[in-house]
């Protein structure tokens, strides 16, 4: 460990406790002035090469500058909290047409899959419901991930085919 280390930890072991009261009673959080002090000597780590001078009027400067900063950012956050209404985090309903339109492409997509070859129809549910990756459906059916693909993409037509022919006709 070279000197610069060094006088960073002394200056750690010996500052901490007092910075800790210092912005525990500022920032009215133990946690947010340990989180404090930890940002402090990373950036005196990160910044100064030399530590010389009156490092305990120093660390008192940057802890209170690190408590306003602190305080400052809650409170924007509280006031940002604050001026979002609840409506804003909520969907807008759906108007009537766009149920009537959802619940006609749902019963499309529905007529389309059952419609679907058997083994075709049972390969899609398998990927897109249930999650299988195309190889885990090969190796459960005992054919080739190639044919798993081509039935896929046979299905994935069909519904965009379908998808297509339901927006024509709203």
């Amino acid at each position: 460990m070279n000197s610069r280390s060094h006088d960073i930890e002394t200056l750690y072991a010996a500052e901490r406790p007092r910075l800790e009261r210092t912005l525990r009673r500022k920032v009215r959080s133990r946690d947010a002035a340990l989180d404090l002090i930890q940002d402090m000597f990373l950036r005196i780590w990160e910044r100064t090469s030399d530590t010389t001078g009156n490092a305990s009027a120093f660390l008192t400067r940057c802890a209170r500058n690190a408590a306003i900063d602190h305080l400052r950012s809650e409170a924007r956050r509280e006031r940002l909290q604050e001026d979002t209404l609840p409506s804003q985090y909520a969907a807008s309903p759906a108007t009537p047409f766009e149920i009537l339109s959802a619940r006609q492409n749902l019963q499309f997509l529905q007529d389309t899959i059952a419609a679907l070859p058997r083994q075709t129809r049972h390969i899609f549910l398998l990927n897109r419901i249930h999650g299988h990756s195309f190889i885990e459906i090969a190796a459960t059916l005992g054919i080739s991930e190639r044919a798993v693909a081509k039935h896929m993409a046979r299905a994935l037509a069909a519904c965009t085919a379908t998808d297509g022919a339901s927006a024509d006709g709203a």
